[in-house]
């Protein structure tokens, strides 16, 4: 016992780390041939591992000391790597996260979808290995989580407010962050001079549990061109603390296009229920991809690396093989990106996607750039995609879907069967659902080639673009 009441945890020798799995963890085999889930291990590694908990059968390990280290190892940039739950992959080599995504990709095809996993294409790498991130939402607590070595240096920590990330599972755990390598300067030193501000003037930040407080979240979004949106969500309304904000930070960064604040008081932190204030400059910023440019407001849903999302939406539309004469639908077509991408090549582009306030986004994104053959339209894909729609908005020839993790509600794959485009270009967050679906379109499609493109370098995340070819 290791105190009243509390058992020692197992501990595991000599387990061999012999793949990768779901949220950054890694597979391990005991010597007894048990599989555990360990976090903080790479393939490759011998290591140690003491068992953190037990879940639907499976157990969940950390590693606690190695015998022999991974090949696949490499030392991570970040000094908050191991505690920030965002770059769970930075001790791996980029040429190895590339190679366990695609494996990732191959093994859901076989797996779950009975596919050639020859099928699929050699994975896409990101150029930008950091800094890639055009949006990070920082959250501000009156409480940060203290270090082991912050707690061992002293008996009183001095300032307890801090600005970053949450722990892994931990609502109410905020890490501070000094400085994050996803987004691109001045992303850094705007959330560090806001931290000091309030501070210096103690105007006091958030408190998790009691929900109550100043300063609560802080979001940051960049362009490739480098304008700068701020929106700054506050726990209390003071419209002379904003002022002071808003005057000093345009001052500071002239980078800053755009600022929005926002008083929410709920017990969540998402604003998309919530009035956004307009405090200064432009009121949206805009991004441009090839050929086309998108505007992206305070709540604008996009995607978080501009870079590879340009990538990624040419390869759809190579896929498509569009002609001039194809009706086009976009189907979870969010603010039309990939629609509107296409639309220059194709006859007319169809969108449907469930959250109004994207389908408005996407209006505006068409006529941004000068589009008059688009139409998109709010509702649920599997209500609303029926032979009634389809006569109203023309048989397609091409489907683009690109639909949240959860994949295809069940009721789409007879709608899509009954449409009988041509081809479907499938974009998919998740391989496993992807991989899923198209099994069931089997019966009248089949699935022709796949390419992965990774989106989020130094995490698991893997996105997966499949042509499947009616029969």
């Amino acid at each position: 016992m290791t105190g009243r009441g509390k058992k020692e945890r197992k501990v595991f020798y000599a387990v061999e780390i012999i793949d990768t799995a779901d949220e950054g963890l890694a597979i391990g085999r005991c010597d007894d041939g048990r599989i555990v889930l360990v976090s903080g291990a790479v393939p490759g590694d011998i290591a140690d591992v003491e068992i953190m908990q037990k879940r639907k059968g499976m157990m969940y390990a950390r590693a606690t000391s190695f015998s022999r280290l991974s090949t696949e190892r490499t030392e991570p940039t970040c000094s908050h790597f191991g505690l920030c739950g965002g770059c769970k992959w930075q001790h791996m080599a980029y040429a190895s996260q590339l190679r366990y995504k695609e494996k990732k990709v191959r093994d859901a095809f076989q797996r779950i979808g009975g596919l050639d996993p020859d099928i699929v294409q050699p994975i896409v790498g990101a150029p930008e290995t950091f800094y890639y991130r055009n949006k990070l939402e920082y959250t501000a607590s009156d409480r940060r989580w203290l270090t082991t070595e912050e707690m061992s240096r002293t008996s009183e920590i001095l300032q307890k407010d801090g600005i970053g990330f949450h722990l892994p599972g931990a609502f109410d755990k905020v890490l501070d962050i000094q400085r994050c390598f996803l987004q691109a300067d001045p992303s850094n030193d705007i959330q560090s001079r806001i931290k000091e501000i309030c501070i210096h003037h103690q105007w006091p930040f958030f408190n998790l549990r009691s929900k109550s407080g100043y300063l609560r979240n802080v979001i940051i979004r960049t362009t490739l061109a480098g304008d700068v949106m701020l929106v700054l969500v506050t726990g209390q309304d003071q419209p002379d603390w904003m002022d002071y904000l808003v005057r000093d930070l345009t001052g500071a960064f002239p980078q800053i296009a755009s600022i929005h604040s926002c008083t929410n008081t709920k017990v969540n932190d998402t604003i998309q229920d919530q009035d956004v204030r307009h405090e200064f400059g432009q009121t949206s910023i805009v991004e441009t991809l090839d050929h086309v440019k998108f505007h992206i407001g305070p709540k604008s849903f996009f995607q978080t690396n501009s870079t590879q999302a340009a990538r990624l939406y040419a390869i759809t539309r190579q896929l498509a093989g569009l002609q001039p004469e194809d009706h086009v639908y976009d189907l979870y077509c969010g603010v039309g990106s990939l629609g509107i991408y296409m639309a220059e090549a194709c006859k007319s582009v169809v969108g449907i996607e469930q959250i109004p306030e994207a389908v408005e986004d996407a209006k505006i994104n068409a006529r941004l750039n000068g589009l008059t053959h688009t139409h998109f339209v709010a509702g649920q894909v599997e209500l609303l995609m029926d032979p009634a729609f389809t006569g109203k908005y023309g048989k397609p020839d091409v489907v683009i879907l690109d639909p949240p993790r959860a994949g295809l509600h069940p009721d789409v794959i007879p709608h899509l069967i009954a449409a009988a485009p041509d081809r479907i270009v499938y974009v998919s967050c998740n391989p496993a659902t992807q991989a899923r679906d198209m099994s069931m379109l089997s019966p009248a499609y089949t699935v022709v080639t796949a390419i992965p493109v990774d989106m989020f370098p130094h995490t698991h995340h893997i996105e997966s673009v499949a042509l499947l070819k009616k029969k």
